[in-house]
C-alpha cells in the first residue's frame, strides 16, 4: 500500500500497472482488458454528471470490477499522469505481442503486413501518439525495443487515448537484427526516415511489406540500424526550424505510406 508525502495511504501499490484518463479506461474495457479495480471521482465531488465516467460505470457494472468512489485530492495523490479526469484503473499488465503474430493476423486476412518501428524512442508522449497514428492509419503493428526505450506504461496508455488496447506491439533484443529477418525471411522493404535522406518521403513505392522506422528523439536513427534501411526517406523542411518532432515526422510518413497502399 502506497502513501503520499503526508503519509496516507492511496489504495494502489506503486508497482501496479494502472490506466488514468476516460478514454484510455473505457477503450481498454471495452477491448476486454483485465481490470482489477478501479477509482472514480465521486458524483458529490463533480460538477456535472459527465456520459464518459457514466460508461465506465456500467462497464465496470456489467464485468462486475470493483469500484472505489473517491474524492478528487485522492485521486491526485494517486494520479502518475496528472491528468486523471476522474477515474483511475488497476490493470493487469498490458500482453507484449510477437513479431510473427503481427505477420500472421495480415497474412491471415489478405494483406501485405504495414508494420512501424521505433529505434528507441523514450518520450512517453511520443509513443503514445505514435500509437494513436499507427491506429488511425491501419498500421498492423509497431516494434519497440526492449531496452533504452520507453515501454506500454500508464503516461503511454493515456496518451494513446485508448489506441494502445488496438495496435500490437512487439518487444524485441535487436532492432537491426529483426530488420534483417523481416527482409530476408519475410520479403520486407525497410524504410527509415533520416535527414539526409535520399528519398522523398511522398515518392517512395510503399507496395508490399513494408516496414517504417523511426529515429529516436535527438538522435535519430542508430547507425547499426541505418544499415538495414532499403531507403532513407527525408522530408522537406521549409521552415526556420530543421526539424521535426518524432511523432509528427512518424504521422507524415505513416499517412503518405497508407495513401501509397491505397492507390
Amino acid at each position: 500500500m502506497s502513501k503520499d508525502r503526508q503519509g496516507k495511504q492511496t489504495g494502489i501499490t506503486p508497482s501496479a500497472d494502472r490506466l488514468e484518463g476516460r478514454n484510455s479506461v473505457l477503450e481498454a474495457l471495452k477491448a476486454g482488458r483485465q481490470i482489477n479495480k478501479l477509482w472514480i471521482l465521486d458524483a458529490k465531488d463533480g460538477k456535472k454528471a459527465d456520459p464518459v465516467l457514466a460508461s465506465i460505470l456500467n462497464e465496470a457494472s456489467r464485468k462486475k470490477i470493483p469500484v472505489v468512489r473517491a474524492k478528487r485530492e485522492v485521486l491526485d495523490r494517486m494520479s502518475e499522469t496528472h491528468g486523471h479526469q476522474g477515474v483511475i484503473a488497476q490493470v493487469a499488465s498490458h500482453d507484449y505481442v510477437e513479431v510473427d503474430d503481427i505477420i500472421s493476423k495480415a497474412s491471415d486476412e489478405g494483406r501485405a503486413p504495414f508494420i512501424v518501428v521505433l529505434d528507441e524512442l523514450k518520450d512517453a508522449y511520443n509513443l503514445g501518439s505514435v500509437l494513436r497514428i499507427a491506429d488511425a492509419a491501419g498500421v498492423d503493428g509497431v516494434i519497440i525495443p526492449k531496452h533504452r526505450s520507453i515501454g506500454l506504461d500508464s503516461v503511454v496508455a493515456k496518451a494513446s487515448a485508448g489506441a494502445i488496447e488496438y495496435v500490437p506491439v512487439a518487444r524485441v533484443t535487436n532492432i537491426a537484427a529483426t530488420l534483417r529477418e523481416l527482409k530476408e525471411k519475410n520479403g520486407f522493404w525497410v524504410f527509415g526516415t533520416a535527414a539526409e535522406g535520399t528519398t522523398d518521403y511522398d515518392k517512395a513505392d510503399y507496395k508490399g511489406s513494408i516496414a517504417i522506422v523511426i529515429g529516436s528523439e535527438g538522435d535519430g536513427m542508430r547507425d547499426v540500424v541505418r544499415k538495414e534501411c532499403d531507403f532513407l526517406l527525408s522530408i522537406p523542411m521549409r521552415g526556420s526550424v530543421n526539424s521535426l518532432n518524432a511523432a509528427v515526422a512518424a504521422g507524415i510518413v505513416i499517412y503518405e505510406a497508407a495513401k501509397g497502399r491505397e492507390s
